[in-house]
């Protein structure tokens, strides 16, 4: 019989002659199998009742915590991936929303300077923002939005319009809207087609949105527009 396993011989029996290494242990004949074997159970307890090292505990609980950041780190990489996250505005009757990665800034409405011997619909005119000249569009005529001859329900009895600053890829762009809800976040698969309207081209998708603490008491649909292709059409059809 091989001798009872030690430290130094404890894979140099079943891993070299036994069932995981040649097969050319005798003692095969007899057991068949290395688990049947006395010198691989002798080796199993001697492995259970070892005495704990020093570091045991310290390499566990590094072990365990690098799995929890892994897990969370693949959790938080899922939700990015799955997750929407957008601000909120109304133009005319139109709830519409944006990538919140392109704005920059939200601004009080300032006094808007129309540029000489430009007769463009969607440019309006050079705005100033905390002292920078800044090219200021109308949204609503870019997406042909109609005007409302009616009373709108707001979101609260105080509204009041803003500028909007848009930065994407070193392009600037600024617009007024009539009332800013702020940032709202929503699933990827929420996004429905959406219907045939004069803001399609520019629209990715709809979502459901009820806004909390407001006095809209229903959902309400949101388009949500293609931030690379209002930029690509600011650029060709207004610079």
């Amino acid at each position: 019989m091989n001798p009872i396993a030690t430290p130094l011989n404890i894979e140099r029996c079943w891993n070299f002659i036994g069932i995981e290494g040649d097969r050319s242990c005798p003692q095969l004949a007899t057991y068949t199998h290395c688990r049947n074997c006395p010198v691989y159970s002798t080796a199993g307890r001697y492995l259970l009742e070892r005495s704990i090292p020093e570091d045991y505990r310290h390499q566990w609980t590094e072990l365990l915590a690098k799995s929890r950041t892994d897990e969370n780190s693949q959790i938080s990489h899922t939700l990015a991936t799955t997750q929407i996250t957008v601000v909120i505005f109304r133009l005319q009757r139109e709830w519409l929303a944006l990538s919140a990665q392109i704005f920059k800034e939200i601004s009080p409405a300032s006094v808007i300077h129309s540029l000489p011997h430009r007769s463009n619909q969607i440019l309006r005119g050079l705005v100033s923002i905390r002292g920078e000249l800044r090219l200021c569009i109308s949204l609503s005529d870019l997406l042909n939005l109609e005007t409302a001859d009616t009373a709108v329900q707001t979101l609260s009895p105080v509204v009041y319009s803003r500028m909007v600053v848009l930065e994407k890829a070193d392009k600037t762009w600024v617009f007024g809207v009539d009332e800013l809800y702020g940032v709202h976040r929503f699933q990827r698969d929420e996004l429905q087609d959406p219907p045939k309207s004069l803001t399609q081209n520019y629209t990715k998708g709809l979502f459901h949105w009820q806004p909390s603490g407001s006095q809209m008491e229903q959902s309400h649909s949101v388009s949500y527009l293609d931030d690379e292709l209002l930029f690509t059409t600011l650029a060709r059809k207004v610079v």
